[in-house]
């Protein structure tokens, strides 16, 4: 999560610094946890899990209160998950992979079956309320999900 008030003076430090910065594996990341590590708050990892926090600090870690994680890790991609890449066959990882699933193949949860439910009728008070407001206008497209 990035919290951000404009200022142009940060503006103009930040393409100042980013000239003179050698590129790094996480680009703009490393870049912004560089350029901003003295105002840098982190969240808990309860809401933003950062995989290797599991090998590092797991005394830190309770899965149970996690609800956010961010599979950054090499071949931590719950869809590319196999297990053998290095620090990835840990039981507390099998056990976030397999959430992962279980979310993923909730029916529930399904967008694409929500869209279509919904299409038509339903939505159509809240088409011609935004048409007669101005407040907005509704193009169909095909699903990206």
């Amino acid at each position: 999560m990035f919290v951000y008030e404009p200022n142009l003076s940060t503006y103009h430090d930040l393409l100042k610094t980013l000239k003179v910065t050698p590129p790094t594996l996480f680009a703009e990341q490393d870049f912004l946890n560089m350029f901003f590590r003295d105002v840098y708050k982190p969240i808990p990892s309860d809401y933003n899990l950062v995989m290797a926090m599991l090998w590092r600090h797991p005394e830190n870690i309770y899965l149970d209160h996690v609800k956010v994680v961010h599979y950054c890790a090499a071949g931590s991609k719950p869809w590319r998950y196999t297990g053998k890449e290095e620090n990835m066959d840990r039981e507390d990882i099998k056990i976030l992979v397999q959430k992962w699933w279980d979310i993923y193949n909730d029916e529930s949860l399904d967008y694409k079956n929500t869209v279509v439910a919904s299409s038509g009728s339903e939505l159509q008070p809240i088409l011609e309320a935004l048409y007669e407001a101005d407040a907005g206008h509704f193009f169909s497209a095909p699903s990206a999900a």
